[in-house]
């Protein structure tokens, strides 16, 4: 007699997520450093920018921020990574008193693959992404030709055309 066996297992697709990381309180080296091995483990680590100097975006914090972008393989829903680098926010010690204000640790989610994403509580791509010079440099330092799915740009596009003029600077540089 032979046996047919029925499964509903379906193997776990993995992503891509790049995000970008960042915070101007505390010793942000050190807790930047944590943020990035926190994040990694959520996946594998693929691709990380060098660690960018940047003055503060939005017109709220007063210090210049250390910014990093990442990339991880996951296989983590969008939501589920969200809800994850919160976690590892509030374990940095980050608070949420003033929008766009000081923090030890922010971290936003710019691409999952190339989805398109559109929830109240998640917007991918980042909808700021292609006005942020401070995430545009270390985007393009590790994906210079990846294509913003709805703006059709390359990260090097972008970063190109951007009108924001903040000062954004390798650290060590």
């Amino acid at each position: 007699m032979r046996h047919v066996y029925k499964s509903n297992y379906k193997p776990k697709m993995f992503e891509k997520a790049v995000l970008i990381l960042g915070g101007n309180k505390g010793l942000r080296e050190v807790l930047l450093r944590s943020a990035v091995e926190a994040v990694s483990k959520l996946g594998e680590l693929t691709l990380a920018s060098k660690i960018y100097e940047t003055e503060a975006w939005g017109g709220v914090a007063k210090g210049a921020f250390l910014n990093q972008v990442v990339q991880i393989k996951t296989a983590y829903s969008a939501a589920e990574l969200l809800a994850f680098t919160q976690g590892i926010e509030m374990d940095l010690g980050r608070t949420r008193e003033e929008h766009w204000g000081d923090r030890t640790m922010d971290i936003d989610i710019i691409y999952f693959g190339d989805r398109i994403i559109d929830t109240p509580t998640l917007r991918i791509p980042h909808p700021f992404l292609a006005e942020r010079k401070f995430v545009l440099a270390p985007l393009a330092e590790i994906l210079p030709e990846f294509i913003h799915p709805v703006l059709g740009k390359s990260s090097l596009e972008m970063l190109k055309d951007c009108e924001d003029r903040s000062e954004v600077k390798k650290l060590g540089s």
